[in-house]
């Protein structure tokens, strides 16, 4: 995958019968994935251009150009839509950058020690976290916040990270939580 195209949507499943399909989109504004001309398989041997797109709830209802029936569309599941680099807008605050440009990051404490890499910046539906992954250990998430992420140095690859503390409560082995002991036995 070339470093100078950036992920922007992906196809769900057909919508209805006339060739369109629900699109989930990955930028800010939902529907802006339309303004970047023809869209990129990640092979690269197909392009997309949009026809017409409307929200709908989370998803995008869309129609590209040449798909006029349920089948062509159904084939187009699952594909990954993307743009070349240049074509995002350039930003103009120092505190705004594209998630993309954070993945691959070193994750730092404040003291200097490594975390891990940043591999993901899911949004599970509370708000954007980063995952990180440690040298040979599971990853962990952190909130997205200036709180959790005081400081994005793109040009020193790295990234503070403040990881919060434990909330005190133990977990049995199998993971469940268990109640504090009481005083009572």
């Amino acid at each position: 995958m070339s470093e100078d195209r950036i992920l922007i949507a992906r196809i769900g499943a057909a919508h209805g019968v006339r060739g369109e399909v629900r699109v989930k989109p990955f930028g800010d504004d939902p529907l802006s994935f339309c303004d970047y001309g023809p869209l990129e398989t990640a092979d690269g041997k197909r392009r997309l251009v949009v026809k017409s797109a409307r929200l709908q709830k989370a998803m995008v209802v869309t129609r590209f150009e040449g798909v006029d029936d349920r089948n062509t569309a159904e084939a187009l599941n699952g594909l990954d839509l993307y743009i070349p680099r240049d074509a995002l807008p350039e930003l103009d605050d120092e505190d705004e950058f594209y998630h993309t440009d954070l993945l691959g990051l070193e994750a730092v404490s404040p003291d200097g020690e490594t975390l891990g890499k940043i591999v993901a910046l899911p949004d599970f539906g509370a708000g954007t976290l980063v995952e990180i992954r440690p040298n040979g250990a599971p990853s962990f998430y952190v909130p997205f916040t200036r709180e959790a992420v005081p400081e994005i140095d793109l040009a020193g690859g790295k990234v503070t990270v403040v990881v919060p503390e434990s909330t005190g409560e133990e977990a049995d082995q199998d993971g469940r939580e268990r109640p504090e002991d009481d005083a009572a036995g």
